[in-house]
């Protein structure tokens, strides 16, 4: 049981105006999910655009591949946005307290860690980063033109997209995107949260053991929570795919081009989601030379032990070898000098990295039906299914 002195405020990034509004709207559960909350915004924004966009006789456009990011934008990504919020978060509560319940966190630096937890509560909970957020996303069209981003619907240009001056292009524009970018933005606010966060706690007294068996001394749930999130992996590079998508539909970009663009996803995916892992490699590397010698030296002295017991002894040992604890003791020390061997200095594993890049590359998939007809590719799977 975790002492009365040790216990600490539950750890949350969910906060601010959204999603004190959500909550009053009925449309955040059990306080951490908000999938219907995103729900309703997107789909709320998506269905005003249908209506106005058939209302000016528009229907036609709206299924065109060339707007196709507006779609995935209000009917995937944002959902997503929310799901892996409802996802991460508990997650994120869930490490704090295994750091705190496993005595990671000794309990002189439990005050610290209260003072950071709380501060974090007071920013979160603040309406100034989401303002900020809001004002990012109103005024990034003013430099859509300089950022040359991909795709008719990713920057102010309603001659490439719906009719110019139609009211179903206004509230994409003025609306929609923006109330897309808000979201993401906020987002990004709360990745630099967590980041900072991460980084107070690597700074306090951790009670490292180079032993645990999660090869990271005691940290490996870290890696477990930057799992969750592969669904806002997955969401933006939605988004990205997307617009090559109406790109290679225009005219205006090759297939060819997209490779290049998405060596660069992998690369913004790392930073982001496997970047923070790298905030304790420090003290992990630290904890790993310092477990080395310290588990060397005792090993050297039980060895040595055993020899002069066992192998050098003036006289024969009164207890048999047969069962005795002193070769399962060897064993065991054997094993644990393993574990501080094979150590790791960053809570990171291949099933991570695949995960992400997975998430990263599934959305792609879709493109190579623009390169490919269904046909072609059917007749080429069978063509080498049969050999031929």
């Amino acid at each position: 049981m975790m002492k009365k002195e040790a216990k600490i405020p539950d750890f949350s990034l969910l906060g601010g105006p959204l999603h004190r509004l959500g909550s009053g709207l009925g449309l955040v559960r059990e306080e951490t999910n908000t999938v219907r909350l995103g729900v309703a915004l997107g789909l709320s924004a998506w269905g005003v655009l249908l209506l106005l966009a058939l209302m000016q006789g528009l229907g036609h456009k709206v299924s065109s591949i060339s707007i196709i990011g507006i779609h995935v934008r209000l009917l995937l990504a944002i959902p997503l946005f929310f799901l892996c919020e409802t996802l991460v978060v508990p997650r994120m509560a869930e490490f704090v307290r295994n750091i705190v319940i496993s005595g990671i966190v000794s309990q002189n630096a439990i005050p610290t860690l209260k003072s950071e937890i709380a501060r974090v509560i007071r920013w979160k909970d603040s309406y100034l980063p989401e303002v900020i957020c809001l004002l990012f996303a109103a005024l990034l069209p003013l430099l859509g033109t300089q950022l040359h981003l991909a795709g008719a619907t990713a920057t102010y240009d309603p001659s490439r997209a719906l009719t110019e001056g139609s009211l179903a292009s206004w509230w994409y524009w003025f609306i929609c995107l923006p109330l897309f970018r808000f979201l993401m933005f906020r987002w990004l606010w709360r990745l630099g949260l967590w980041c900072w966060f991460l980084w107070r706690v690597s700074k306090i007294e951790l009670n490292l053991v180079p032993t645990h068996p999660d090869s990271a001394a005691g940290l490996g749930y870290l890696e477990i929570v930057q799992t969750h999130f592969t669904s806002l992996v997955f969401a933006l590079s939605a988004v990205q795919s997307a617009a090559f998508a109406e790109g290679l539909a225009s005219g205006t970009m090759a297939f060819e081009a997209i490779y290049p663009s998405l060596a660069l996803i992998l690369v913004l995916d790392a930073l982001l989601f496997i970047g923070p892992l790298f905030i304790f490699s420090s003290r992990l590397w630290a904890c790993r030379v310092k477990g080395l010698s310290e588990y060397m030296e005792f090993a050297a002295s039980y060895v040595n032990g055993f020899d002069r017991k066992w192998l050098h002894a003036d006289t024969a040992p009164t207890e048999p070898l047969l069962g005795t604890a002193d070769l399962q003791s060897l064993a065991d020390l054997g094993n644990s000098l393993g574990v501080v061997r094979n150590m790791r200095w960053v809570p990171l594993s291949t099933r991570l990295a695949m995960d992400l890049s997975m998430a990263a590359l599934a959305p792609m998939l879709p493109l190579l039906l623009m390169k490919y007809p269904v046909a072609e590719l059917t007749e080429k799977f069978f063509m080498r299914l049969i050999g031929l």
